[in-house]
C-alpha cells in the first residue's frame, strides 16, 4: 500500500525525532549532553603505587547526577603535564573535574596549572567547597582548589581525599548545569537575577 505525501512526510519526521531527539528543557533552561572530564593529579597513582579511589568517587558522583564521563585519566603532579591535560579535555568536554594537588606541599600545583588555562576564576566555588569541607575536617581552610572557566568548558579543582572530593563535589554539583548554561549562552545571568528579584517582598510607596 502506497503512503499518502502526508503521510510519508509524518513518518520520515518522526524517524529523524528518533535518530536525533530535541533537547529536553527544564525550568526553561536548555538542558545539554553534560559531558565530563575526571583528571586525577597524584605521582604515586600514575606510576602504579597507588590505587586511584577518589577519581573513581568523582567519577561515580558525576554520573549519577546525569553527566556522561567520557574520560577519566590520572596525571603526575607537574604542572606543564597538568595544563596539557586541561586544555586537551576543555576541548572534549563542558566539565573538567580534577582531584589531588590543592593542598601546600611542594609537589601541590594544581591550582597553578588550572589559574594559567582559565579564561576567568569562579571565587564562589572555591568558597562554597571550603565551607562545606569545614564541617568535614578542621584543615579544609588549608585546601587551595580553584574553580574556573576555559572557553565554554567549565574546570573544578576537588582535594586528592576520597572524603573531600565527595564532600567538595556535592557542594557545587546542583548549580554546575546553570553554569554550563550560561557558558554555552542558553541561559542568562539577568534572567536568573529578575526570576530571584520577582520573589522579594515588595515594600509600599
Amino acid at each position: 500500500m502506497r503512503l499518502s505525501q502526508r503521510a510519508l512526510t509524518i513518518v520520515l519526521s518522526a524517524a529523524a525525532e528518533l535518530m536525533c531527539p530535541a533537547p529536553r528543557h527544564k525550568q526553561g533552561l536548555l538542558l545539554l549532553m553534560m559531558r565530563a572530564v575526571v583528571i586525577t593529579v597524584s605521582d604515586s597513582c600514575f606510576l602504579g603505587q597507588r590505587v586511584d579511589v577518589s577519581g573513581r568517587v568523582v567519577a561515580n558522583l558525576l554520573q549519577a547526577h546525569a553527566f556522561e564521563v567520557v574520560s577519566h585519566l590520572v596525571v603526575p603532579d607537574e604542572q606543564g603535564e597538568i595544563e596539557d591535560a586541561l586544555r586537551q579535555q576543555s576541548e572534549v568536554a563542558s566539565l573538567v573535574v580534577t582531584t589531588g594537588g590543592t593542598g601546600i606541599g611542594p609537589r601541590d600545583v594544581t591550582p597553578e596549572a588550572t589559574r594559567a588555562v582559565c579564561d576567568r576564576i569562579l571565587d564562589g566555588f572555591a568558597e562554597l567547597m571550603r565551607a562545606e569541607g569545614r564541617k568535614q575536617t578542621q584543615f579544609a581552610p588549608l585546601s587551595r582548589s580553584v574553580s574556573g572557566t576555559r572557553g565554554r568548558s567549565l574546570i573544578v579543582n576537588l582535594p586528592g581525599s576520597p572524603g573531600g572530593a565527595q564532600a567538595s563535589l556535592e557542594a557545587v554539583i546542583s548549580i554546575i548545569p546553570h553554569a554550563l548554561n550560561l557558558l554555552d549562552g542558553t541561559a542568562t545571568q539577568d534572567h536568573e537575577n529578575h526570576r530571584a528579584e520577582d520573589k522579594l517582598p515588595r515594600t509600599p510607596a
